[in-house]
Order: structure tokens, then C-alpha cells, then sequence
């Protein structure tokens, strides 16, 4: 079976008994296929405003910056930018090898380089070293660049509901039944069986539970390298 809008709401329609949409008659379906259709997106909302970070829901964003210019906007339907993965990219050329970017605050921003967003000396310009997080939807570099330098980042989205039959989610495959768990519990509220709808949000919440085990949990070990008094040294992996 594949993976797709389709198939998600067909097995909504399967646990109830009802008949399966095909893709010729998806796009007109009204009624409770179209409440299953809204519960399937309802039920992928749910998990991917659960937690900002999913793997799944990872991207890279690669911007042109323009010269005497430092505010840019962020990209649409960002759920959170990591800011300490802003980079320049290396290019020839211009001239400029790869650097990391700092992070700066914005007070410390305002007190030291908000001038470069006025003035006309172009003589302040050059590689941008630093990157500010706006308090709007915008983020900024200083010094303001005096060059086309492409700055890279990465950062998380937040995905647009599925449409087409074929839509495919971000969530992969094999969190499927937890798409369906959410989706039922959605689609039973619509019918207004409440008692089998907690059930279904009951293992619909522990899905996501074991989601985040998966792919978000993540254990750093280090070695110690303590000396105890008689002089042993005691070395192994310690979780932090």
C-alpha cells in the first residue's frame, strides 16, 4: 500500500465500516470523508506542534545576502532556527573561506552595531561575523556584508496540510499508526463518541510519547578521568 493522503484516510474509513475513497473521488469527498480527510491533518498538526525540533521536519536554508543589507526574513512556516548553525559559505570568487557565525543578542546587538543599519559609510561593511535574533520574524548579521555572500543555516518548518491524494506526510512511514491513532480520536469527536475518542487520544499520546524516544532523546557520554586516592584511575562511559 502506499504511503500517501489516500491511504491514511482509507483506513480511517476502513475502522468505521465505511467505503474507501479511491483517487478519482478524493478530491469531492464531503460528509464524514471529508471529516476523515480533516482528522488525518489534524491528527499530523498534533505531532508536529508537539515538539519544534523533529527530525523530520529538518531543512537547510541557503541566502544570498545583498550588500549595506542586515535584516532578512526568516522562511515561511518556520517552527524554530538552530542560530548556532548560521555559516558563510565558502566561495572563490569573492573571495572568502567558510566561517561560523556567532551568536549575539540583541540588547548587546543595539549597543554595539545598530548604526550599520544607518549609515551610508560603506567602509563598516565586510564578512559578517555575527548573527542576531530579531524579536520580529527577521534575523540579522554584522557587520552588514559588503558583498553577495551566501549565508547558510538550518532550521525546522512546520509542514503545510496534506491536499492531493498523493500528498505524502514528513512523519515517515513507520510512525504511521500514530497518524491513525490522532486521526481516529479526531474522527470519533466528529460522530460524538467521546468514550471510544479517549482511547484513541490515550494511545495517540503515548505514540507520540515513544516518537519522542526515538528521535529526539539523545545521551552524551564522556570519560572520567578522577583519580581516587589510592592512586587507581577509574576511566568509563558516565551519562550526562
Amino acid at each position: 500500500m502506499a504511503y500517501n493522503f489516500l491511504e491514511l484516510v482509507n483506513q480511517v474509513n476502513r475502522r468505521f465500516n465505511e467505503v474507501e475513497l479511491t483517487s478519482a473521488s478524493f478530491a469531492t469527498a464531503k460528509g464524514f470523508y471529508g471529516s476523515a480527510k480533516d482528522s488525518v491533518n489534524a491528527a499530523i498538526r498534533d505531532v508536529t506542534q508537539s515538539h519544534f525540533e523533529w527530525t523530520f521536519n529538518h531543512a537547510n536554508k541557503e541566502e544570498t545576502l545583498v550588500a549595506g543589507t542586515t535584516r532578512y526574513a526568516i522562511p515561511d512556516s518556520t517552527s524554530s532556527i538552530d542560530y548556532n548553525s548560521f555559516r558563510i559559505k565558502k566561495d572563490d570568487a569573492l573571495g572568502n573561506a567558510t566561517t561560523k557565525l556567532n551568536v549575539l543578542t540583541y540588547e548587546e546587538y543595539l549597543k554595539r552595531f545598530v548604526d550599520q543599519e544607518y549609515t551610508t559609510d560603506t567602509g563598516t561593511r565586510g564578512l559578517p561575523l555575527y548573527v542576531i535574533q530579531a524579536p520580529s520574524e527577521e534575523y540579522l548579521v554584522s557587520p552588514a556584508p559588503d558583498q553577495a555572500y551566501t549565508l547558510v543555516f538550518e532550521y525546522y518548518t512546520i509542514p503545510t496540510d496534506l491536499s492531493l491524494y498523493s500528498d505524502v506526510p514528513t512523519i515517515p512511514e513507520r510512525f504511521k499508526h500514530v497518524i491513525i491513532d490522532g486521526a481516529m480520536y479526531h474522527a470519533y469527536m466528529f460522530r460524538g463518541n467521546e468514550q471510544s475518542a479517549a482511547i484513541s487520544k490515550q494511545k495517540f499520546d503515548e505514540g507520540i510519547k515513544r516518537m519522542r524516544t526515538i528521535l529526539i532523546n539523545r545521551y552524551t557520554y564522556m570519560s572520567s578521568s578522577y583519580i581516587t586516592p589510592s592512586g587507581s584511575n577509574i576511566s568509563g562511559p558516565r551519562l550526562i
